[in-house]
């Protein structure tokens, strides 16, 4: 048995591994959804933003794929009628985007799988105690993070990740 104490890098490799075998089984629910986990994470973002409506860049912020990927993948939604993006009023430079109707409607059909699918396999294996704290210590990481983001760049933004939401 190893008794060495634990090193953060210790935790930080098991909360990954633990984060990348769940997230294959998560995506694995959306085969049947009608839409990928990269397009339910745009339309998260966009869902829980005020109005349904966010600019591009904060977008870009707060999804979990490339911002050239982001782009991309907002002009196949806009294509699709999920979406329409429309230039900033405040940043000719920038975009907004916005959920449609049938968006708004696809996300919740997607978003019952998905939230079953997660309950199902964190409430197995974690009692709400468990869930509790988990979701504290992962809220303490994200402040520190963005405690670091804003000292690294104090002109960004001050909008940064938003409400914490579970995904």
């Amino acid at each position: 048995m190893d008794t060495r104490p634990l090193r953060p890098s210790d935790a930080w490799e098991a909360l990954f591994r633990a984060q990348v075998s769940i997230m294959r089984e998560l995506r694995a629910d959306f085969v049947g959804v009608g839409i990928s986990m990269n397009e339910y994470d745009v339309l998260f973002n966009v869902f829980r933003a005020h109005g349904h409506s966010l600019r591009l860049r904060d977008l870009n912020r707060n999804v979990l794929i490339t911002q050239s990927s982001v782009s991309r993948l907002v002009d196949r939604l806009v294509a699709r009628g999920l979406m329409t993006k429309c230039e900033d009023p405040f940043d000719a430079r920038g975009a907004v985007v916005s959920l449609t109707d049938e968006g708004l409607a696809e996300f919740y059909r997607a978003a019952r799988v998905h939230t079953r699918s997660i309950d199902e396999r964190i409430g197995r294996a974690l009692s709400p105690r468990e869930q509790a704290k988990l979701h504290e210590l992962c809220l303490r990481l994200l402040d520190a993070q963005d405690e670091d983001d804003a000292a690294e760049a104090p002109d960004r933004d001050a909008a940064g990740r938003g409400e914490r939401d579970a995904r």
